[in-house]
């Protein structure tokens, strides 16, 4: 049905394309390549990095077209996954509409394009969780999440997917700033302090605390503030945000009607050879999980907070920060680490809090995962 609609509003030439495109090879890249070809950006450079990017993301939105065309359980003919699925159509009719980039005020014009569709996936997220939503509302409610293991692998992939995209085109285009921050190349910062931007994460956590309890736990961290290495400081600035903000929620709901004083959440940054892990939320004395409900900390159709997008379906205002998200923040965290070859684990102890271990390699020699 679903696939019937998508022949139906578009040309079939279109789509015949799209199948043709998403059965041929994506090409993963390290951090440390993203580094080392960024750190010259001559105009050859940022030609061959146009003409790399004009074949390899039709390849990536291609896959990602057809998978939402194919999913379970009627996912697919849900209205906002047909909305996210005409998104991705559209770029991909974008990228294979521009010919081949032959010089420097072509790649000027193709930096535009692929800016542009940036923008239009930027509500590609909330959009998602508002069709697995009308998904759940539309199912059994007998039914066992872990059973929709489809749907989760589906979701994994699609957003591992996403950050993938996002990357390379950010990349790109950042790396045509005439004046880049010192110490960056593209999106990398070659000197991050994981300390700084935990720091900023957390101080970024307990003002959505603040506003939304009226107060807020300390945060304290502790690590070498002068410790550095190359990585991406958004991808970590969001996993930190997003284990603190869980650990104030759980701490700050667990000592509201108490006359205890809110025990802070402790935040450690420990530097390895190979990794750098950062222990988060260490025995916040929020309760726990439950061990049963540990395996369902990963999956996207779990939260123990009401969901935002019930109370805002304007997808508009969808991406505004809130205290419990829609039950994305750890496992779309958990892709981040793992999109550079690192991890993140919890460990609960229930009745009394919830470690977070968040394992980023330093050595970004390993190759994106390709969905």
């Amino acid at each position: 049905m679903a696939a019937k609609k998508m022949y139906e509003s578009f040309p079939k030439r279109l789509m015949e394309e799209v199948q043709r495109w998403g059965a041929m090879k994506q090409t993963g890249v390290s951090l440390r390549y993203m580094m080392e070809f960024g750190s010259t950006p001559t105009l050859r450079n940022l030609l061959i990095s146009a003409q790399f990017l004009h074949k390899e993301l039709p390849i990536r939105i291609a896959r990602r077209a057809i998978e939402l065309d194919s999913l379970p359980y009627g996912l697919s003919q849900k209205p906002a996954v047909l909305k996210v699925r005409d998104w991705y159509l559209d770029s991909f009719r974008d990228l294979r509409s521009f010919s081949e980039i032959k010089d420097t005020s072509e790649e000027l014009e193709f930096t535009q394009m692929i800016k542009m569709i940036k923008v239009r996936h930027n509500n590609v997220v909330p959009t998602m969780a508002l069709g697995v939503q009308q998904l759940k509302k539309s199912l059994d409610p007998k039914i066992d999440y872990e059973d929709l293991d489809e749907i989760h692998q589906f979701l994994d992939r699609f957003y591992m997917s996403r950050i993938g995209i996002r990357m390379l085109i950010g990349q790109h285009v950042a790396l045509h700033d005439p004046n880049p921050p010192p110490d960056c190349v593209g999106y990398i910062h070659t000197k991050m302090s994981p300390v700084e931007v935990a720091r900023t994460a957390s101080e970024d956590a307990r003002s959505i605390c603040l506003r939304e309890y009226g107060s807020a736990p300390d945060v304290n961290i502790y690590g070498d503030p002068n410790f550095s290495f190359p990585y991406v400081p958004p991808h970590l600035h969001l996993m930190v945000f997003e284990l603190v903000k869980n650990s104030l929620r759980a701490v700050q709901e667990r000592f509201m009607d108490s006359d205890k004083v809110a025990p802070p959440i402790r935040i450690i940054v420990a530097d390895g050879i190979e990794d750098v892990t950062i222990k988060a939320s260490v025995s916040d004395e929020g309760g726990g999980i439950p061990r049963s409900g540990l395996p369902r900390i990963f999956t996207y159709l779990y939260s123990t907070a009401k969901n935002p997008l019930d109370e805002q379906s304007d997808l508009g205002t969808a991406n505004v920060a809130t205290m419990a998200g829609y039950g994305y923040g750890l496992p779309i965290s958990r892709l981040y680490a793992r999109y550079f070859g690192g991890d993140m684990q919890i460990i609960s102890m229930e009745g009394y809090g919830t470690d977070a271990y968040l394992h980023l390699s330093r050595l970004g020699d390993s190759q994106e995962p390709l969905p």
